[in-house]
């Protein structure tokens, strides 16, 4: 028996939005300018070297820092998401000070977010254009984290945020 797939947007949407993701706030430093934003689509991609994915919505703010910089941060939200979401979840220009009233502590790889259970410093290995995202492919070249749970994200709609 074959079961037949729905080629209707609808159905691929609904369907994408139920691959779970975390929310993550990436942020990054480069000569001198620095920015946070929240990014939901990240994954691990390898094992040996220690290697994720990020996609970042092209014309970001954070996408021409990180591809100077060659590195981010990514800070993982824990589960009582809300305060990040409401600090993040509009996006910065880049004259705005992303972290203004937050815990912040510069690192090599961008600000650590004090309020978040992990932190990933992250190596720019690739970079693809994805339709209307970038994604970096990054090695984690550096990390610490605690013992508590991550906020897991799904959508109502895989095809918009």
């Amino acid at each position: 028996m074959t079961v037949a797939l729905s080629s209707e947007r609808d159905s691929i949407g609904s369907a994408i939005g139920r691959i779970p993701s975390g929310c993550c706030i990436l942020t990054v430093t480069n000569d001198g300018r620095s920015t946070g934003v929240l990014v939901s689509w990240v994954q691990q991609a390898a094992f040996d070297p220690p290697t994720i994915s990020v996609c970042l919505k092209r014309g970001r703010p954070a996408g021409p820092l990180i591809d100077a910089a060659g590195r981010f941060l990514l800070n993982i939200i824990p589960e009582d998401a809300k305060p990040m979401f409401r600090h993040f979840g509009r996006g910065f220009s880049p004259e705005e000070d992303a972290f203004a009233g937050l815990s912040v502590v510069q690192t090599e790889f961008g600000p650590l977010l004090g309020d978040c259970i992990a932190h990933l410093g992250c190596k720019v290995v690739n970079q693809i254009a994805v339709g209307d995202h970038d994604l970096y492919v990054a090695e984690v070249v550096a990390a610490r984290g605690a013992d508590a749970s991550p906020y897991v994200h799904l959508r109502k709609n895989g095809l918009s945020y």
